[in-house]
């Protein structure tokens, strides 16, 4: 029995004469532990792309990122990543509150891989490794499903320029995030926000989205 088609993958599959192919890839690939090699990549990566499930049965992705090693492996069949501070939607944590189900894209560009992992969510606040993330909201553990690796071939290659200001590190402060400061939402921000932007002043999105679109990486 397969582990990652239906009856709709099937009958693509049947379509374009690839089931055996197919069927091949998946007894080679898959796998339903983490080996060293796929910890050895999961905790080089400084982002990933996480898919989850909301409350329509809609699936959203969002990006996250963190220095190198945000994503832990703690057992063959676990890993955590934090949850750092957003834009407030708590779209993606809210997604695994009500449907547990995710999915991970793990990728470099620089030496074109990837490796894709689905399994079972939870967020928590207490959970024991909190401490090893400065500022993160949550922490998520995932229990693994499958993962497996992807051919590269339509991977464009491309060079990291610059880690994000934004990521928080023990051996300095993390600025405060610059969109909170736009006046149209000034008004709207939580307590502990508001209070910050009080003391920076605030901008106009004009000016905010001329950062963005500058690339200026205080945006």
């Amino acid at each position: 029995m397969s582990r990652l088609y239906g009856e709709q993958h099937r009958a693509l599959q049947d379509d374009f004469g690839t089931r055996n192919i197919a069927d091949r890839v998946e007894q080679l690939v898959c796998k339903t532990e983490f080996d060293e090699d796929a910890r050895e990549f999961i905790e080089s990566r400084d982002m990933f792309f996480l898919a989850s499930v909301d409350h329509q049965g809609r699936p959203t992705v969002s990006y996250k990122g963190g220095d190198p090693g945000f994503v832990k492996i703690v057992d063959g069949t676990t890993l955590v990543f934090p949850s750092y501070d957003g834009n407030g939607m708590f779209l993606s944590m809210g997604n695994i509150a009500q449907s547990a189900q995710i999915g991970m894209l793990f990728i470099s560009f620089e030496r074109p891989h990837r490796l894709r992992v689905q399994g079972s969510a939870s967020i928590s606040r207490d959970d024991p490794m909190m401490s090893h993330y400065k500022e993160a909201d949550f922490v998520v553990r995932v229990k693994l499903s499958a993962l497996w690796q992807n051919c590269p071939r339509y991977i464009h290659r491309y060079q990291k320029v610059n880690a994000s200001l934004y990521v928080p590190r023990a051996a300095c402060e993390t600025p405060f995030a610059e969109w909170k400061r736009i006046d149209l939402v000034a008004d709207a921000l939580p307590a502990r926000d508001a209070a910050q932007v009080q003391a920076a002043g605030t901008i106009g999105i004009e000016e905010w989205m001329g950062k963005v679109k500058s690339g200026d990486p205080t945006a």
